[in-house]
């Protein structure tokens, strides 16, 4: 393959997987605590790495041992848009911050605070999984059926208050490094750095009765999906030219011998 294909086709490939987050965005526009995902690429020759970074060479470089592409994708962790649903189990975090689950995979950690009571009475999920507080499993002991405010209250700064008589606190931890946290499916992620987590007791807000929504921007992800369908397209563009042009050149090779 030759050098100016492998680069047309480089580049095509980075638009079709920039193109695949954002239609998984834009799926998840309206995703209670759903974070967008980003993308970053770059491609360049191999003699420009030293030694100490190359990478080593797999089969798609052995066919263009001269070019390689950096493609990798973070999520963009900003506050999405706030939602008033009025449900007292419906909590929002302002600023940093996520609330702690206990999954069957071990503790995970969301925005997504569309909470709810179990059976048992435990704060949990919708998947059922409890939310943890500074005493771990959060219990909610309610003498009649929640009908406003009063009975199950959170505070700003996150106590937990049941007929007034205060039960918990929620646990809220920030990261502290980047890249500390992975998603792990349904808007909840996984630690990577687990010593980069750090529990927050100071400048917290916990809205009641909010949710946060999704921090996808619609119009901009539209935007930047015609952007990325008009790149691609041209990459193909630019594959076929070359093709034709190698066609010509071998079909006139032929004929002068």
């Amino acid at each position: 393959m030759s050098g100016s294909i492998y680069m047309s086709a480089t580049g095509a490939l980075a638009y079709e997987k920039r193109l695949q987050l954002i239609s998984n965005n834009l799926a998840n526009v309206n995703s209670a605590g759903f974070k967008k995902d980003r993308s970053r690429f770059r491609a360049f020759g191999l003699a420009e790495m030293s030694s100490s970074t190359r990478r080593p060479v797999s089969w798609a470089q052995s066919q263009a041992p001269d070019y390689w592409m950096d493609f990798n994708t973070y999520t963009d962790f900003s506050t999405g848009k706030i939602k008033k649903t009025g449900n007292p189990f419906d909590l929002a975090l302002s600023g940093t911050g996520f609330f702690c689950v206990q999954t069957p995979d071990g503790i995970q950690y969301t925005r997504r605070g569309d909470f709810t009571v179990n059976a048992d009475e435990v704060l949990v999920t919708q998947e059922g999984w409890p939310v943890l507080g500074k005493g771990g499993e959060i219990q909610i002991s309610l003498s009649k059926p929640a009908a406003d405010n009063q009975e199950f209250s959170v505070s700003e700064d996150g106590y937990i208050a049941v007929d007034g008589s205060q039960v918990d606190r929620l646990r809220i931890i920030d990261f502290t490094q980047s890249r500390a946290l992975e998603k792990a499916g349904n808007n909840y992620y996984r630690a990577l750095k687990p010593n980069a987590l750090q529990e927050l007791d100071e400048g917290l807000k916990v809205s009641q009765g909010f949710l946060e929504m999704s921090n996808v921007d619609t119009v901009r992800m539209m935007t930047e999906m015609i952007e990325v369908l008009r790149g691609y397209e041209s990459y193909q563009k630019m594959m076929r030219s070359i093709d034709d042009m190698n066609g010509r050149l071998i079909h006139d090779v032929g004929r002068a011998g």
